[in-house]
């Protein structure tokens, strides 16, 4: 499992003089980039080595719904952020189709390469100090209760969310986590499979798992401890009592 690089993908419809120049700024700052088509299967297979995405976007090409339909659901699930450069009207158009957290900053054209290398540079130091945190995996197929447990704990931790128990083993094939929040029910593959899956493999057998359930009788408490996993929470579970409990578990494991 490769850890995230520390690059840039600069993403551009093709490698303009432009966009050479500023790799050639980036090169001079010692920040490593490098380019990908503005192509969904090419940023696919790159994803895995950047930190950060740069989005040059060409005010000749209309924004592709699809595409940014992708990278609105790609970035969330890997907590990863992208800088867009273009035309006000570009920028604008492109927006509409990403929450404002998932964009770390609109630079507007012409490019001032000082305020890009600087805000890249900077966030990418600020990724080096988070690489330091403990990293959590949330799976549920709840994007809503997903997003709420992501928003208490990422203060505190570095968080990726994977909406399937099968996006979970992708994901953890390219990734590592120190803890998995692994939802107990959830359609096609559920908490109990995921988990099995987990074990079988020597790459993740290792990964600590707290199941999340919303069932607190007696029984399903039983059924779900008798998985072996490292604890369960309740859904209905407080903020300052899941951080509780997520300190807890790594104090004791440090």
């Amino acid at each position: 499992m490769n850890p995230t690089k520390n690059e840039i993908m600069l993403i551009g419809e093709k490698e303009s003089f432009l966009i050479r120049v500023l790799f050639k700024k980036l090169e001079e700052a010692n920040i490593k980039a490098f380019f990908v088509p503005a192509k969904i299967t090419n940023i696919d297979a790159a994803f895995s080595r950047a930190a950060v995405l740069a989005y040059y976007l060409d005010n000749s090409e209309h924004v592709k719904p699809d595409l940014m339909h992708y990278l609105a659901d790609k970035l969330t699930e890997t907590d990863k952020k992208i800088a867009l450069i273009g035309e006000k009207s570009d920028a604008e158009e492109t927006v509409a189709y990403l929450s404002s957290d998932l964009i770390l900053k609109t630079f507007l054209r012409p490019l001032d390469t000082s305020d890009f290398i600087s805000t890249m540079s900077a966030h990418m130091n600020k990724l080096s100090s988070a690489e330091r945190k403990k990293s959590i995996l949330i799976v549920d197929d709840d994007p809503s209760y997903m997003g709420l447990i992501r928003e208490w704990i990422k203060g505190t931790y570095k968080v990726s969310m994977a909406n399937s128990g099968l996006q979970a083993i992708k994901w953890l094939g390219m990734n590592t986590a120190d803890l998995i929040l692994l939802d107990y029910e959830m359609p096609v593959t559920s908490g109990p499979q995921v988990l099995e899956m987990l074990r079988s493999d020597p790459e993740t057998a290792s990964i600590p798992v707290f199941f999340l359930t919303g069932k607190s009788d007696k029984n399903s408490v039983m059924q779900v401890m008798s998985l072996k996993p490292q604890n369960y929470l309740l859904k209905t579970i407080e903020k300052e009592e899941l951080l509780h409990n997520l300190d807890q578990f790594f104090s004791k494991k440090n």
